[in-house]
């Protein structure tokens, strides 16, 4: 029996790894496009803004090493031209030779992933302009970095990887200008929220220019220039951080039914409408918790998880993929920003009656040196009290805490219930009511006020 994975990176090395261990008579093989397999692209940022660091510390498990300790046939630089599922094969064309060949699988994964989304603008593929994906793209602009006297760097988006450029380049002495679409940084997240990441990174001298969009980038000379909707900017850097999409393309030639969000339709086993066909990580789509249905939120946990038990069924056994929340959360400069479950956009286009409550309390006892601010955003269901979603910002212990806003959405918690409680307190860690609890008190009040008669 062969099982065959497309992509190597945290589903695809995932599922391989896990047919191994399920049924070591197994022969994987996995089929990656890249040179890397298996690396840590939420770290790209980071490593980024240390010149020290090679590129080579965000892998986590090297093609040989998969090959030699876990019996993996790894082959890198694949390009899987088609899949064709009567005849059960995929057709192979290996990038550095041009040799094509056909592969047969009892078992198939799609772990192809997501690209960044590249808008078609004049001058986004000119020398200079980047975008932060694949692992290839760190090397690039590490690579740029070394080569290039970068004074400006101009960041079109502001979104978390948007925002974490700005804070690694800042971090090199290089000036950053970021440009967003939207009307405010950080789209998606809460007014309290937004407004305090933007203090921080005008705070660190970071131009933010929101409500713009642009047009186009071109060369002049040693700069690029951004031109936009209300002038221009001139750098000697860009990165495009606008989004991603699925990467469907196989799966839509071969007749896999994608979802209502455009990545792969999935159960919760991870079958897709194809026979012996799974999918698995930024490709597919994920059942949400808290609104019942399938969405399309690409993160390496889900991907991770998602690729295990996509691995597991392919190897014969019944596992199930117990759904997510959204979480996720980042640094901005010396603030940390998280977010689980529902938003306020996210909450409207449900039709959810909710209420809102912002809470601003401290992350450590006030008489315990080194106190820190944090504001909380909670969402509740009106009538049941329903947590839907809670997001956070602040100088410490903001994406831990998170956390246990999201163990409750997995739990289907009401505020009432999270306000209750039983968290650890000590003067180093946090106040004898932890920020949790005030926001649950905060929202709990704001699910029994009588609303005012009109």
């Amino acid at each position: 029996m062969r099982v065959v994975v497309i992509g190597g990176v945290a589903a695809g090395m995932s599922a391989a790894s896990q047919v191994r261990r399920r049924d070591p008579g197994i022969e994987v093989v996995v089929l990656h496009r890249g040179r890397d397999i298996s690396y840590s692209a939420c770290g790209m940022p980071y490593n980024i803004g240390d010149p020290k660091r090679e590129t080579d510390d965000l892998v986590i498990l090297d093609a040989a090493s998969a090959r030699q300790e876990r019996g993996i046939d790894v082959r890198t630089r694949q390009d899987v031209r088609s899949i064709d599922l009567e005849r059960k094969t995929v057709k192979v064309r290996e990038l550095d030779s041009g040799r094509e060949y056909e592969l047969t699988w009892d078992k198939l994964v799609l772990a192809t992933g997501a690209a960044a989304a590249r808008p078609r603008l004049p001058g986004l593929d000119a020398p200079g302009v980047f975008v932060v994906r694949e692992l290839e793209d760190a090397q690039a602009i590490k690579a740029y970095l070394r080569a290039t006297i970068v004074k400006k760097a101009v960041i079109v988006g502001a979104g978390y990887i948007g925002l974490e450029m700005a804070d690694a380049l800042h971090g090199l002495g290089i000036e950053v200008s970021v440009i967003e679409k939207a009307a405010c940084v950080l789209p998606g997240f809460a007014p309290a929220i937004i407004a305090e990441a933007k203090q921080e990174l005008e705070r660190n001298g970071i131009d933010v220019q929101t409500g713009v969009g642009i047009q186009s980038v071109e060369r002049a000379g040693a700069d690029l220039v951004v031109r936009t909707d209300s002038g221009s900017v001139n750098g000697q850097l860009v990165i495009v951080s606008v989004g991603a999409r699925a990467n469907v393309e196989l799966a839509t030639a071969a007749g896999i039914t994608l979802g209502e969000t455009g990545a792969i339709a999935v159960d919760d086993g991870m079958h897709t409408s194809a026979a012996d066909v799974f999918a698995a990580g930024d490709c597919a789509q994920a059942r949400h918790l808290v609104l019942g249905r399938p969405v399309w939120i690409p993160l390496g946990t889900t991907a991770n998880k998602q690729g295990k038990v996509a691995g597991a069924n392919a190897a014969g056994a019944d596992e199930r993929f117990g759904g997510i929340v959204g979480t996720a959360g980042f640094k901005l400069f010396d603030l940390e920003v998280a977010r689980t479950g529902l938003g306020e956009a996210d909450i409207a286009a449900a039709g959810i009656a909710a209420v809102t409550a912002v809470s601003h309390h401290h992350t450590r006892a006030r008489n315990y040196p080194g106190d820190k601010p944090i504001t909380t955003v909670v969402y509740a269901e009106r009538g049941t009290g329903r947590l839907l979603g809670a997001q956070m910002i602040g100088g410490e212990a903001v994406a831990k805490r998170i956390d246990v806003f999201a163990t409750a959405l997995h739990a289907g918690m009401t505020l009432a219930q999270v306000e209750g409680l039983d968290l650890s307190y000590a003067p180093p860690f946090a106040p004898v009511y932890d920020p949790i609890l005030i926001a649950a008190s905060v929202g709990v009040k704001q699910l029994t006020r009588v609303p005012k008669a009109a």
